[in-house]
């Protein structure tokens, strides 16, 4: 929880300002991609302009997780300039909110306006063989600290904002249309979003099934509240990589969720180059 708002601020400026100064005459691209699982490959076809350490940035935090490593790339993809983060932060690495979501505040701040997040995730359509893909239009958050705890930032956006359009609906038509055109099976779907690191136990993935998930993970949905609070446009997709607890009858492991986004990582990158071609032509970039 934020406590002191001024020097939140203030370190969140820091990381801004130092990133501002590496990109220089670059420039500050306005669209920032995600790599969750498997899509790491994404920035091999980013021609890069300036790939930063995590470690470098003034306040930033460092990623843990297994495969994420760590990176923020800037570069021009599909003809346009992007950020890319090559790493995540999560509740379960021990982080508080306000450090998991701090890389949407500097990106804010930088002035991104929209955010395409990606991630690996469990299935609980169990009709469905993973891998496959999922578009979310919506979530739960049930199982999340607000990120939007404690003393509000005026500058971030308003105390109280309305969660109805959190992922941008005319995205999500590009993202559909996008996935049709390539012939890439996808599925519209709720995210619900779960603390970690623990996988969820049988009886919770019924009841979110009752609820009307379609996924669950660990990671997403404070960036998504933190980015929609900053106003941002807000995109996100999941590779379900493996079954939810009780559905398969198979013990869950790493291995399987790594096994299985490597397996759809070219069709995960191929919808994310898509994806961004379009929306940046669309704006005359």
């Amino acid at each position: 929880m934020i406590k002191d708002r001024k020097d939140y601020l203030r370190r969140v400026d820091e990381a801004a300002d130092y990133i501002r100064a590496q990109l220089g005459e670059f420039g500050i691209p306005e669209v920032l991609v995600v790599l969750g699982s498997g899509l790491g490959p994404l920035a091999d076809f980013c021609e890069r302009f300036k790939a930063i350490s995590y470690k470098d940035i003034p306040n930033f935090p460092v990623s843990t997780a297994p495969g994420h490593e760590g990176l923020l790339i800037a570069g021009t993809l599909s003809g346009s300039k992007v950020f890319m983060m090559k790493g995540r932060f999560h509740y379960y690495e021990g982080y508080e909110m306000e450090e998991v979501t701090f890389y949407v505040r500097v990106m804010g701040r930088l002035g991104v306006k929209t955010i395409l997040l990606t991630n690996a995730a469990g299935g609980i359509d169990d009709k469905t063989e993973p891998p496959y893909f999922v578009a979310i239009e919506d979530h739960l958050s049930f199982g999340c600290e607000s990120v939007l705890r404690g003393p509000n930032i005026d500058e971030f956006g308003t105390r109280f904002p309305d969660q109805c359009f959190v992922y941008d609906k005319e995205y999500l038509d590009i993202l559909t249309d996008c996935a049709r055109d390539l012939n890439i099976p996808l599925r519209r779907g709720i995210y619900a979003y779960s603390k970690g690191p623990q996988y969820e136990t049988p009886a919770e993935i019924r009841a979110l099934k009752l609820l009307g998930a379609s996924c669950v993970g660990m990671s997403t949905v404070p960036e998504a509240i933190a980015a929609s609070h900053m106003g941002m446009k807000v995109v996100c997709f999941s590779c379900v990589t493996n079954m939810a607890a009780g559905l398969s009858g198979n013990k869950l492991t790493e291995e399987e969720v790594l096994i299985n986004a490597g397996k759809a990582s070219s069709e995960s990158c191929d919808l994310a180059k898509e994806f961004i071609s379009r929306i940046t032509t669309d704006k005359g970039e």
